[in-house]
């Protein structure tokens, strides 16, 4: 049998994401979610494919990665695969040589599930650990607590104050209301929300996207942020809040999220919120 690599087309993401919704699991390892391709495609179906890569056999998707930058893939694995040498082997051998088409010569990296045997392979190969990310978890079998802010849900009318605080949470962010629009043309949009949060002024102080992967699967929050005006008021906590409130709605077993360890901040925010640290994950790296 074969491991076929592909760029599967506009036509070919809707697969994919079922594939991932599939993937979604209480107790998974941090994996890539639907979530990351649905803030993916604010640059639209064309990058977003453009980006995607996936490895199948037999007409079996097994794995599915996302250019997340330059040099950064993104992937998760079939659960039932992860340990499962004949496509461990050929993950490896595209991801290590540039003239395959998925990372280029320099300084790369590889995000992929702790349990996956690709790890194993790529530190064989001399591929470091990069920094640590710390994953966090909000189980919502019972109701969330009201976050004490206005919360409203943002329609087509209402893009450009959602990106306007994007963008002022966010320094260099470049989230205008087409790339909004372009993004809840998406598809994994149709399990999404995009919530405000509004001070006792009436001010839009912080921003967030909820992506659900269907009921009785864990939810993702992608990404989340307060106004720089705004900060240190509790506004972070409310929004965490009101997210993991949405995709409770929206059937989610768990609200998952995952931010760089050394940003103790935003750790103690989720965590004010009720999420819960899972152990740290770290990328796989090439030096250039």
């Amino acid at each position: 049998m074969t491991i076929v690599v592909d760029t599967p087309g506009i036509d070919g993401l809707g697969k994919v994401v079922d594939v991932l919704r599939a993937w979604q699991d209480e107790g998974a390892p941090t994996q890539l979610h639907p979530g990351d391709l649905g803030w993916f495609w604010r640059s639209g179906p064309e990058a977003t494919a453009e980006a995607v890569r996936t490895w199948s056999r037999d007409g079996r998707i097994l794995a599915v990665g996302l250019l997340d930058g330059p040099g950064l893939l993104r992937l998760t694995i079939a659960p039932d695969a992860r340990r499962d040498e004949e496509p461990a082997r050929r993950l490896v051998e595209d991801v290590t040589t540039p003239e395959h088409g998925v990372l280029p010569a320099g300084r790369a990296n590889v995000e992929a599930p702790a349990d996956a045997l690709v790890q194993d392979l790529l530190a064989e190969a001399g591929w470091g650990v990069d920094e640590p990310w710390t994953p966090l978890r909000r189980d919502l079998a019972l109701p969330v607590p009201d976050p004490g802010l206005r919360i409203e849900t943002v329609g087509p009318e209402r893009a450009q104050a959602f990106t306007a605080v994007h963008r002022a949470a966010f320094d260099g962010s470049g989230f205008t209301a087409g790339r909004w629009h372009a993004m809840a043309a998406g598809l994994p949009y149709a399990d999404a929300r995009c919530l405000l949060a509004y001070d006792g002024r009436g001010d839009a102080v912080a921003a967030v996207t909820v992506w659900s992967a269907g009921p009785g699967r864990p939810g993702l929050l992608e990404p989340m942020g307060v106004h720089r005006d705004h900060r240190r008021r509790g506004h972070g906590r409310a929004i965490t809040l009101a997210a993991a409130a949405a995709l409770r709605e929206l059937g989610s077993s768990s609200a998952l999220v995952c931010t760089p360890s050394s940003r103790t901040g935003a750790v103690a925010t989720y965590e004010s919120a009720g999420f819960r640290p899972r152990p740290e994950v770290r990328d796989r790296y090439r030096e250039a």
